[in-house]
């Protein structure tokens, strides 16, 4: 307790630092694949990708983001067990924002997609396990986390497959694929509207005092799938096919419309991921405020102040800007040539798995979800389509982020045992 009451104030200053750190590697990482499929299939220019996602990141990080982060919080380690010492849950959230970051920043410079969550999750468990007990770490919680790894990339990339399939057979294999995909993409352009609105309604906004039940959320939903449904309508009525590109590439004039569609699940994709993912440096860092103002009482729970979801959303938005490029490249370019139809359906996948996840409770990472989409996609065109040299370094990346994430936390929960102890 006197620790905290000493050093109160240089441990705010410090969560600060960590949790502004880590909300710009989950920027410079995680946003970057959300956006990836967007700028690979031409749809959007880099610019185009990064506005959206500063608005919409920014606006679900700051509406809907302001959870509990009851996983992050006590999901993964028991509070109770801290209440003698509660400058060790200070040192470990210190710990793991710093771990969590540090391995962002080395991932994304190698252009690696790797998962915020599981970053954060691997140092809190490792700090938990080394530095209190193993009996502190709630082991439950870590294996379902665990079996997300496989579920959710394997459940996207058959949505994914599914869906491309489905643009083949209705659109790109027709006699007349133009007027087919005026006909069918608004349908998929309500389907966008409808997922990102269930994502939203189930997934974020109970903190803001909206409490819906899952049948009020499924008719709003439907409802503001209509309206994107008519938006996306008046949008598409100005392209007109057009003979000359058709000639060098066949389905020329129909990207251009499924271009109108991938503007929509840009801007899902990125509000979704910023209400989901922004807990990952917040989490740890409420945790920190929660017990420094309490003056080192363990709170079971922690509210969120305005300020600390403001800095979580400005941190995503200045890693994206100064070097989200890097995953972007990868995600987008380096896995399989992506086309706006073939984007649309890698994203829209994506955004479905996160809401049937939500909607179980299962810890759901963004960026396997994605990779997963992206794979399914390159599947349905054969196996020849997908850069598996790139899908090998992504699958490494992926095992070695919980390690990572517990090693790091490990040796700075001790560094700063050392130096308040």
């Amino acid at each position: 307790m006197s620790i905290i009451a000493q050093y109160g104030d240089i441990i705010i200053i410090l969560a600060c630092i960590f949790g502004f750190f880590m909300a710009w590697g989950v920027g410079a990482n995680d946003v970057a694949n959300a956006m990836g499929t967007s700028v690979g299939s031409k749809a959007l220019t880099l610019k185009q990708a990064i506005i959206i996602a500063i608005l919409f990141e920014f606006a679900g990080a700051y509406l809907a983001g302001g959870a509990v982060t009851a996983t992050i919080r006590k999901g993964i380690i028991d509070p109770a067990l801290l209440t003698g010492s509660p400058e060790l849950l200070v040192y470990g959230m210190l710990a793991s924002l710093l771990a969590a970051g540090l391995w962002l920043l080395i991932a994304t410079h190698y252009g690696w997609p790797v998962s915020t969550t599981h970053s954060i999750v691997g140092a809190i468990v490792g700090f938990a396990a080394v530095g209190i007990s193993a009996e502190a770490v709630q082991w439950g919680k870590v294996s379902s986390i665990v079996a997300s790894w496989v579920v959710s990339p394997l459940t996207a990339g058959l949505i994914a497959f599914f869906l491309f399939k489905s643009v083949q057979k209705l659109i790109l294999d027709t006699d007349d694929p133009f007027a087919n995909a005026k006909k069918y993409v608004p349908v998929y352009i309500f389907l966008v509207g409808f997922i990102v609105a269930m994502v939203t309604f189930t997934k974020g906004l109970k903190h803001i005092g909206l409490h819906l039940s899952w049948g009020q959320s499924a008719l709003f939903s439907v409802g503001i799938g209509i309206l994107t449904m008519l938006v996306g309508m008046m949008l598409q009525r100005n392209i007109k096919p057009n003979a000359k590109a058709d000639r060098d590439y066949h389905f020329s004039s129909v990207e251009k419309i499924f271009g109108i569609l991938m503007m929509f699940t840009a801007c899902a994709m990125a509000f979704a991921h910023g209400s989901n993912d922004v807990a990952n440096a917040v989490g740890p860092l409420a945790a920190v405020v929660g017990v420094v103002a309490a003056g080192g009482e363990v709170a079971q729970k922690t509210a969120m102040p305005a300020w600390i979801l403001l800095l979580g959303g400005g941190g995503i938005v200045a890693g994206l800007i100064m070097y989200g490029h890097k995953v972007i490249a990868t995600v987008g370019n380096n896995i399989t040539e992506l086309t706006p139809s073939r984007g649309f359906a890698a994203t829209l996948a994506a955004a479905t798995t996160v809401v049937v996840a939500s909607g179980t409770g299962l810890p759901i990472s963004t960026t396997h979800t994605l990779v997963g989409a992206v794979l399914g996609v390159g599947i349905a065109r054969g196996l020849a389509a997908l850069n598996m040299r790139v899908v090998g370094t992504i699958f490494i990346s992926w095992i070695v982020t919980l390690p990572a994430g517990a090693l790091l936390a490990i040796m700075f929960f001790f560094m700063f045992k050392g130096m308040f102890g």
